[in-house]
């Protein structure tokens, strides 16, 4: 069993608690759930702007613990501060010591796109990211099938959400192309060995139809990168453990845009 494995058996039983103790009809009163969504499209085609995901991310499975003291609200709000056009915020509890609370917190906060980043397996996840704030919903290819990403897509768009597609290698992008996702997220790192490759992103990048957004995720630590990624037609870059590893995510956040700018 891999580690994606694990997360997901253990989504499965988390799904069922939260569903006992928040049923749907609790999530739809929420301060959140009818507020309409800031579009991610909007967000990462801004021309002013890098296209940069900001993510707030306090544990990995590979890495352990980036960064045990920095506070959500405070870097959230740095990260947007210093040009970051879409927040992503980790919200699972037992691998990446995430919160639905700190997605909340980044909410209350900031008017951007927020990226509930999770291992999406079931609508009630989707009604649950509504109800704590989110904009965007993450659909793993490795954890669904192409069906199932078919139709968590189409619901989540039916709440006027974007849908960010994961995928890691071409078989995964060819079968989980579909109308109902926004933007197609070519993820650099392995999630069955958590080995990380970059050119895994220009590889894939003339594969994914023009008609979606293309995001580069995991192994982004070089300005010159981003700058690669973009001639190739990228246009959103999602960046956590470079700038959480740090003392100051949200200062090492807003050289690292302004040094992209340098570049351009």
């Amino acid at each position: 069993m891999t580690i994606l494995d694990k997360i997901v058996a253990r989504k499965r039983e988390e799904i069922l608690e939260n569903k006992a103790k928040n049923p749907v009809k609790q999530l739809e009163q929420s301060e959140f759930f009818e507020r309409s969504c800031y579009s991610m499209k909007d967000a990462l085609t801004n021309p002013e702007k890098i296209g940069l995901i900001a993510e707030f991310k306090r544990k990995s499975p590979s890495k352990g613990i980036l960064n045990a003291e920095a506070d959500v609200t405070e870097t959230t709000k740095s990260y947007v501060n210093s040009g970051a056009s879409v927040l992503s915020v980790l919200t699972d509890v037992d691998f990446f010591n995430g919160s639905n609370e700190n997605l909340i917190k980044a909410r209350r906060v900031n008017e951007v796109p927020i990226l509930r980043k999770d291992f999406i397996v079931d609508e009630y996840q989707i009604l649950e990211a509504k109800a704590i704030g989110s904009d965007v919903i993450l659909l793993i290819a490795a954890c669904l099938q192409p069906e199932e990403l078919k139709s968590l897509g189409a619901f989540a768009q039916s709440l006027g959400m974007s849908v960010l597609l994961e995928v890691h290698d071409k078989n995964e992008l060819l079968c989980s192309i579909s109308p109902y996702i926004d933007a197609i997220g070519v993820n650099n790192r392995n999630l069955a060995t958590f080995n990380v490759d970059i050119q895994t992103s220009f590889e894939l990048a003339e594969l994914i139809p023009n008609e979606f957004l293309k995001v580069s995720e995991s192994a982004l630590s070089s300005p010159q990168t981003i700058i690669d990624l973009k001639n190739v037609g990228y246009n959103g870059f999602l960046i956590g453990e470079t700038f959480m590893k740090t003392g100051n995510p949200g200062e090492t956040c807003r050289n690292f845009v302004e040094a992209v700018k340098a570049l351009r």
